[in-house]
């Protein structure tokens, strides 16, 4: 059995639920019931067949809802492997830094092309680390207090799924000096990114290796997986660029969160329209059981 969970951005209307369950009847979806996770905000369909049709026929088919289909079976996960920047955080670090530097134009096209899968993550970040070199050390503080900001629900999502007993891990391919406060502002576990070279007071221009990037996130989840003694299905990834393509295929629910074309092509289920807390309707678990909200 399948489920195919509809959540709005602002309202979900009985109308859309029934023109929903006509799209999966008219798809051979085999719809077999439906029922409010939250009213007005989320529900679930449960239907018998055909999940890839299922999401064709719904996805895009209402303003402002996001549409995620998976199996009903092991909906909600024990582990989430999440990436931060554009995703746990509204902002990109690297660009921000670059703001203090006078050259964020510069730097923000090379991270725009990297997080597109345009070019190689590994090397566009060194080049844009580079170009950092020179830049005051307190400015990371300056830059963590003024710019960085908490993307809506991710604290709702991470507090809810740790009382629950799921493992939360940020992977990013940014900077630990961002990664480890925001993991502990968030409350994940822990938080594995890269490290920038500082020497006198100032940037470099480099990050020690290896660096991490698609690889890491990817032997992250999987390490996780067989530390907790996981099925893939248990396990839950979400980013928005390229470098997370490779964990959000190996998740038993992958998740594109406001992601680049490539990403959202790839991934189990797009959410575009609401915020992180989407992630916990998409397991099922109603506004009144979330921690943190």
């Amino acid at each position: 059995m399948f489920i195919a969970t509809l959540i709005a951005s602002d309202h979900l209307a009985a109308g859309e639920i029934s023109t929903a369950m006509d799209r999966l009847e008219a798809a051979g979806c085999a719809p077999v019931a439906q029922g409010w996770i939250e009213p007005g905000k989320a529900a679930d369909i449960a239907f018998g067949l055909a999940s890839d049709a299922a999401r064709t026929a719904l996805e895009g088919a209402f303003p402002g809802i996001d549409v995620v289909v998976q199996q009903a079976e092991g909906r909600e996960k024990k582990l989430l492997v999440a990436d931060m920047d554009s995703t746990m955080i509204t902002v990109e670090c690297i660009d921000e830094l670059a703001d203090y530097a006078g050259i964020k134009p510069q730097i923000a096209a090379i991270t725009e092309a990297a997080m597109r899968g345009e070019l190689d993550f590994e090397g566009a970040l060194d080049a844009r680390v580079a170009l950092l070199a020179g830049l005051n050390e307190a400015v990371i503080e300056r830059c963590l207090a003024e710019r960085v900001t908490i993307m809506p629900g991710a604290v709702a999502l991470i507090g809810t799924m740790r009382a629950r007993g799921a493992t939360a891990i940020l992977v990013s391919g940014g900077f630990t000096r961002f990664a480890e406060p925001v993991a502990a502002q968030i409350g994940f576990h822990r938080a594995i990114a890269n490290r920038l070279e500082i020497a006198g007071g100032a940037l470099t221009g480099t990050v020690t290796k290896p660096i991490v990037g698609s690889d890491t996130k990817l032997q992250t989840l999987l390490a996780a997986m067989a530390e907790l003694n996981l099925p893939p299905e248990a396990t839950l990834a979400v980013g928005d660029g390229a470098n997370d393509l490779a964990m959000i295929r190996a998740a038993g629910l992958g998740v594109a969160y406001h992601a680049k074309p490539v990403v959202a092509a790839a991934a189990d289920a797009r959410i575009d329209q609401g915020d992180l807390s989407a992630l916990l309707y998409a397991q099922g678990i109603p506004r009144a059981e979330w921690v943190g909200a």
